[in-house]
């Protein structure tokens, strides 16, 4: 479904990423680790076409998107749902939603889309007609996704989904990841609650200042002391 041959991006003459190689399966939920400034979220923003690679290759269904634009990336059905959920604050729930099916040229699926979020989100459906900025912090963030959703992603990138969530809400949100994934869709999911990730996940990388330096399933980086040690807190 997706793959990464030798990706290095740079700002400027800081080098974000360097020689980054991973795959992920149809089907599968794939996580990336690392701390801070490693690279995960740069990693996800150049498969979405939002920085460009200096060298290396990113093919997609089979076909090199290195070089394609945010929007073509999306009508291919790969869609990125970024850290900070970048909603449009004075657009209603509808509205952010119908921006997010502006590939789907039907009254009918643009109807099931939005079917399909009040379905996942209920909360959305209740809220249909209120200004995003009025929504909690979780109920953003169930917008975000569900906006995604309705371009129907074969393969969604999801950067930091828990991000400053009450547990009670993250349940929420990664139930309907499990929910998305079983429906046949592919994940790359970049996530600060380590042990979750791998929970969920089928397999990992750990990034490391822009590169790969662990990667194999997720039961066997859950052991690996290293990762214990940096993200599950030595237990």
């Amino acid at each position: 479904m997706l793959e990464l041959e030798g990706v290095d991006v740079a700002y400027g003459k800081r080098r974000a990423l360097e020689g980054v190689s991973l795959r992920v399966g149809t089907g599968e939920i794939v996580t990336l680790l690392g701390a801070n400034g490693a690279g995960k979220s740069t990693t996800l923003r150049a498969i979405s076409g939002l920085v460009r690679p200096g060298r290396g290759r990113i093919v997609y269904d089979g076909r090199d998107i290195t070089r394609a634009t945010p929007d073509a990336i999306v009508a291919a059905g790969l869609c990125h749902v970024p850290e900070g959920r970048e909603i449009f604050p004075d657009f209603t729930v509808r509205e952010n939603l119908l921006v997010g099916g502006h590939t789907r040229f039907t009254a009918q699926a643009i109807r099931e889309g939005l079917e399909r979020a009040a379905r996942l989100f209920p909360i959305l459906g209740e809220r249909a007609h209120q200004r995003a900025a009025t929504l909690s912090g979780g109920e953003q963030q169930m917008l975000a996704i569900a906006r995604a959703l309705m371009a129907r992603p074969r393969l969604l990138l999801l950067d930091e989904p828990s991000l400053g969530l009450a547990p009670r809400l993250v349940r929420e949100i990664f139930r309907v990841v499990r929910e998305v994934n079983a429906a046949g869709v592919s994940i790359l999911l970049v996530e600060q609650n380590a042990r979750l990730a791998l929970r969920l996940a089928a397999r990992g990388y750990v990034l490391e200042t822009g590169r790969v330096v662990l990667e194999g399933p997720s039961a066997r980086l859950a052991e690996d002391a290293r990762i214990r040690q940096a993200y599950l807190g030595g237990l």
